[in-house]
């Protein structure tokens, strides 16, 4: 039987939004492992649920404004409605509270676990591999007549010592069009997934010379290839069979007291013309497998780090 009073306190409906969030964390996770695009539109996802189950959460335990229904004729409430105010107020003030403070709570954490995670994995794809590059004097220019090829083989940091051996495939383009020395030196590891990358001719070992600790063998390359999973690519380096996504890594190089000086690692895409004459476009170092140009630079997924030292 009806005392003439209306409840006021109406339970939350079912809501959609925390489904919306969990999804959003799910496509964030799962993009971290695929895609970046994929992360990033998870996170959107995630934000964007979270904003509306938020607002949702307080609309609902939002005060009510409306005057009772059992107000006496002259407006002042009845003894039943303050107390049933009151215990509402409290209840719904205390609920909404611990809602929200376990909504923000979870955002927080959700933060401080997707965040890191995501710059762990985007951040490589601007910054690049990282690899520490130190300057190494490989020699007087006399070790390297124009226009050979020569393999040298170095130490590229002192203090790691021999681990940190590497190879590179040097040829003397001779003078420029501006009258500036030009050298072709290429990276030996295959961009692919970072195997050893061989001159397809022959060595001339019998005429290997040493400068400290660096090796210097002439051979004549028709290209370079991949024994692994069949990567080819010509002189310049770039890719010509199999399934590398680009041109072979290079090295900067400058003339120091008429040495020849190893400098900054870097990626290209497409080498265009040779020797003196070629024209590239230098990137930061890219993991093997990456593209660093064109459309695919934003679509092919992300490797994870360390892939491919």
């Amino acid at each position: 039987m009806s005392d003439g009073t209306e409840n006021h306190d109406q339970a939350p409906g079912q809501s959609l939004w925390p489904i919306g969030f969990a999804i959003g964390i799910a496509c964030t996770l799962v993009g971290l492992v695929i895609s970046w695009p994929a992360a990033v539109l998870g996170s959107a996802i995630t934000i964007v649920f979270g904003v509306l189950w938020i607002r949702d959460t307080a609309r609902t335990h939002a005060p009510v404004d409306s005057a009772p229904a059992h107000a006496l004729v002259d407006g002042t409430p009845s003894e039943a409605q303050l107390a049933a105010e009151e215990q509402h107020l409290e209840t719904h003030g205390r609920a909404g509270f611990l809602t929200l403070a376990t909504v923000g709570l979870g955002g927080v954490i959700g933060a401080g676990i997707v965040l890191p995670s995501l710059g762990f994995a985007v951040l490589p794809s601007f910054t690049g591999e990282g690899i520490e590059t130190n300057p190494v004097d490989l020699g007087p220019l006399e070790n390297f007549p124009e226009g050979t090829f020569v393999i040298a083989s170095f130490t590229g940091s002192k203090r790691q010592g021999d681990v940190s051996r590497r190879t590179a495939y040097i040829r003397n383009n001779g003078a420029s069009a501006s009258k500036e020395p030009s050298f072709t030196i290429i990276y030996s590891r295959c961009v692919h997934l970072g195997c050893p990358v061989q001159p397809n001719g022959p060595k001339f070992e019998d005429e290997t010379k040493t400068y400290k600790d660096v090796t210097l063998t002439p051979v004549k390359p028709a290209g370079f290839g991949c024994p692994c999973h069949g990567g080819a690519y010509d002189n310049e380096g770039n890719r010509t069979a199999g399934p590398p996504v680009r041109s072979l890594d290079r090295y900067a190089f400058s003339i120091v007291d008429g040495n020849l000086v190893l400098g900054d690692h870097f990626s290209v895409g497409t080498v265009d013309g040779t020797a003196a004459d070629a024209v590239m476009t230098r990137y930061p170092v890219a993991y093997p497998g990456v593209h660093v140009d064109g459309i695919e630079k934003w679509l092919y997924p992300l490797p994870v780090p360390g892939a491919g030292s």
